[in-house]
C-alpha cells in the first residue's frame, strides 16, 4: 500500500482505540456519577468518544480499503476541526488577555478583582444558572478543605501563606472586610465592617457558605480559568501543526485513492 494511506490507516487506528476508553469513561460516568460535576461531564466525554470512534473509522476504512467517499467525509471533518481549533486558540488569548492578581501590603498571596477581567467572562459567571453549577463543583471539589484544616495555624502564618486563586477568593473573607482571624476559614465579623464591599455581607463560616456566593470566588476561579485557558491554547497550538500534518497525509491518501480509481489496471505499492 502507499505510504500516506498506511500512515492515515495506522494514525486512525490508533485513534479508534483511545477512543474506547473515553467512551467507556463516558458511560461509566452517565451510570456511576454522583456529584453534579460529575454529571455534567458525562454527556460531553461520551460525545467525544463518539466522535472521535466514527471519524476515527472513516479515516481507517476510507485510506486502507480506498473508499474515496469516506476518506471524502473524514477529511471535510478534519478541515472544520482545525478551524474551529484555530478559531478557539485565538479566542482564548483574547478573552484571557485581561486579569490579574493585586498584591496586598504584607500578605503573602494577592486577591482577584471581578471587574478586572474581559466582559465576556463576567457575564459568563454572572449568570446564576452557570454560577450555581461551578458553585456546586467547587464545593464538590472541597477546595477549601486542606485550608480548613489548618485550625492550629496562628494570624501571621495565615497571612504570609501563599493562597491559589480560588482559595483567596473563596475560602477568605476579602481584606476590607477587616474581619477578625480566628481559623483559615472562620472569621469573626466584630460589627465593625465600614466596607461597602458586598462581599462582606455574604461572608458565612458555615463551610458550605464561607465567601462561594463573593465577587472575589468568581474573580478568584476566573483567574485560575485564565491559567488554564492560556495552558490549553498552547497544547491546541501543538496539536493544530498536529492535525494539518495528518490532514496533509490523508489528501494525498485521497489523492492515490482517486488515481487508483481513474485506472484500475495500475499497480498499487
Amino acid at each position: 500500500m502507499k505510504c500516506s494511506n498506511s500512515l492515515v490507516g495506522l494514525l486512525n487506528f490508533i485513534t479508534f482505540l483511545l477512543s474506547i476508553p473515553i467512551l467507556g469513561g463516558g458511560i461509566w460516568l452517565a451510570h456511576k456519577a454522583t456529584t453534579d460535576c460529575e454529571k455534567y461531564l458525562e454527556k460531553p466525554v461520551i460525545a467525544l468518544g463518539v466522535f472521535l470512534l466514527v471519524v476515527s473509522l472513516a479515516g481507517f476504512i476510507g485510506a486502507c480499503c480506498r473508499v474515496n467517499w469516506l476518506l471524502w467525509v473524514y477529511l471535510v471533518v478534519m478541515f472544520i476541526l482545525i478551524v474551529i481549533l484555530f478559531c478557539f486558540t485565538i479566542f482564548a488569548f483574547v478573552v484571557t488577555n485581561k486579569g490579574a492578581g493585586e498584591v496586598v501590603s504584607n500578605r503573602g498571596y494577592k486577591e482577584y478583582k471581578l471587574g478586572d477581567y474581559s466582559n465576556w467572562l463576567q457575564k459568563r459567571v454572572d449568570n446564576s444558572k452557570n454560577w450555581n453549577r461551578i458553585r456546586s463543583c467547587l464545593i464538590d471539589g472541597k477546595v477549601c478543605q486542606k485550608l480548613a484544616q489548618e485550625r492550629n495555624i496562628g494570624a501571621t502564618d495565615f497571612f504570609a501563606k501563599h493562597l491559589s486563586p480560588i482559595e483567596s477568593g473563596c475560602c477568605k473573607p476579602p481584606e476590607d472586610c477587616q474581619f477578625a482571624y480566628e481559623s483559615p476559614t472562620s472569621w469573626n465579623k466584630n460589627g465593625n465592617v465600614t466596607s461597602n464591599n458586598p462581599d462582606c455581607g455574604a461572608w458565612n463560616n458555615n463551610s458550605t457558605t464561607l465567601c462561594y456566593d463573593c465577587t472575589s470566588c468568581k474573580a478568584g476561579f476566573l483567574q485560575n480559568l485564565k491559567s488554564d485557558w492560556k495552558r490549553v491554547a498552547v497544547i491546541n497550538i501543538v496539536f493544530l501543526v498536529f492535525l494539518i500534518i495528518v490532514y496533509s497525509i490523508g489528501c494525498c491518501a485521497f489523492r492515490n485513492n482517486r488515481w487508483d480509481s481513474a485506472d484500475p489496471w495500475k499497480p498499487y505499492r
